[in-house]
């Protein structure tokens, strides 16, 4: 089974590129939603971020409060590094479980959906890699759109992330997602044509 990993910074448009690959009936395993259903008390992921991060970072009812765990990793990136090693190892044990199961249910492809693909080391699990990438200007605006943050919260976000060059350096693929996302649609078939993905 072919594995795509799929990364790209916030704001970059990668869910509407995974909703096309979706759409060429590629299953997605999608890392943040694993990560936010390894959050689901009772939970040892959720335990470990606490131990780290104190109990000013959850809810009366025990849940993560995700806005409190953001100011804090968001604004320091030694504490975002500590949140990335606790999460990563989870995420991926999960990830891997789920990736033995689509192959043995016979499918030829799948995407790792990823935004710490390659922070995670998750890339070795990939046989390709596709990075989505945007003008850091318009990836703050979608940023502010989608999370509802202002400019200085949506830019600190951005700052704490990888650099542009940082992913054109580790993917395989680039695509450039600076326009209505539909016109990635015949690079994406390119490239799953290249793979052997979709065959003529």
């Amino acid at each position: 089974m072919l594995v795509i990993g799929l990364t790209g910074p916030s704001g970059a448009g990668k869910g509407e590129v995974s909703r096309m690959l979706r759409e060429f009936g590629i299953p997605v395993i999608d890392a943040d939603e694993v990560y936010h259903a390894l959050l689901v008390p009772p939970s040892p992921c959720l335990d470990a971020i606490g131990s780290a991060f104190g109990k000013q970072i959850l809810r009366a009812d025990g849940t993560l409060d995700r806005k409190a765990l953001s100011a804090i990793v968001f604004s320091d990136p030694a504490q975002l590094q500590i949140l990335n090693r606790i999460t990563h190892s989870f995420v991926m044990e999960r990830i891997r479980r789920d990736l033995k199961v689509l192959a043995q249910e016979g499918h030829t492809a799948t995407v790792m959906d990823a935004p710490q693909l390659f922070e995670a080391g998750a890339d070795a699990d990939c046989q390709i890699t596709l990075a989505v990438l945007a003008d850091r200007e318009l990836r703050i605006r979608r940023i502010m759109q989608r999370d509802g943050l202002n400019e200085a919260d949506a830019v600190r976000r951005i700052d704490a992330q990888r650099s542009d060059d940082f992913f054109r350096a580790r993917a395989d693929y680039v695509l450039e997602n600076n326009a209505d996302p539909e016109q990635l649609r015949p690079a994406i078939e390119r490239i799953l044509a290249e793979t052997g993905v979709l065959r003529a």
